[in-house]
């Protein structure tokens, strides 16, 4: 299994562990790219739309590739980001923010269709599941389906401050978690996903796009006829990874 984990922080605090936790229970063999933010990305949208007309004319994207490049290859992203005044850290909104044209109101990408998520958050004390929401919404509308949400209040500062019952429930609920994940078949795309994509393809067939471009891209993908990203077989470019 190839995993991305992609940390809303620098530092190693509760969610980076919680993460681990997740990613360690993983019986399988298993291939790990890891990322940091704002080390790995750090940047924040300048609006220019640049991306819109070609998502290589991004100021930044050569470090946004970098990322997005192990994604393409993943079979799951393991989100975490700390709750941040009840919502998502700013390097992880920020991030979210430089790849707006993956939603499928945009540029989506076929290699989305077929992965699974978890997206992961602690808090000291509330707001954990609100930081979740705005990572989990934008996963969501880049075609992915497989979405798992884990928020937890560790009532600590750090992971080494946090109570080892509250430990061992943690580590009780990613087992749960790691069950809902077993298995080598690809996510199942929801109804829900099916008819979003339904609707902005009728979108960019009235264009109603934010660009030409957008419907051009739409075009050449065969997505304005009966083409659809999930029914193609996709295979990732090869790329090496650390074997954990």
């Amino acid at each position: 299994m190839k995993i991305v984990m992609l940390n809303g922080q620098n530092h190693k605090g509760s969610t980076y562990h919680v993460g681990k936790l997740l990613i360690d229970g993983i019986a399988a063999e298993k291939q790990v790219a890891e990322f940091f933010l704002p080390r790995d990305l750090n940047h924040f949208c300048l609006g220019c739309y640049s991306c819109i007309e070609d998502e290589t004319k991004c100021p930044y994207y050569t470090e946004k590739n970098a990322i997005m490049a192990d994604f393409e290859q993943a079979d799951l992203l393991v989100i975490t980001t700390p709750n941040y005044c009840m919502a998502p850290s700013a390097p992880m909104k920020a991030f979210l923010d430089l790849n707006f044209t993956n939603w499928l109101s945009h540029k989506p990408k076929e290699f989305m269709f077929s992965k699974k998520a978890v997206v992961i958050s602690t808090t000291s004390g509330m707001g954990a599941n609100k930081a979740i929401k705005p990572v989990a919404i934008s996963l969501s509308y880049w075609g992915i389906s497989s979405i798992k949400k884990y928020g937890v209040a560790v009532q600590a500062m750090n992971w080494e401050s946090v109570s080892q019952d509250k430990k061992a429930k943690i580590q009780k609920d990613i087992q749960k978690i790691l069950k809902s994940l077993s298995g080598d078949a690809k996510p199942k795309v929801t109804l829900k996903t099916k008819f979003l994509f339904s609707i902005f393809s009728g979108m960019q067939k009235a264009n109603m796009g934010s660009s030409k471009t957008e419907k051009k891209y739409w075009e050449a993908k065969g997505w304005l006829g009966k083409e659809r990203p999930w029914k193609k077989k996709w295979q990732p470019k090869k790329k090496s990874y650390s074997s954990l």
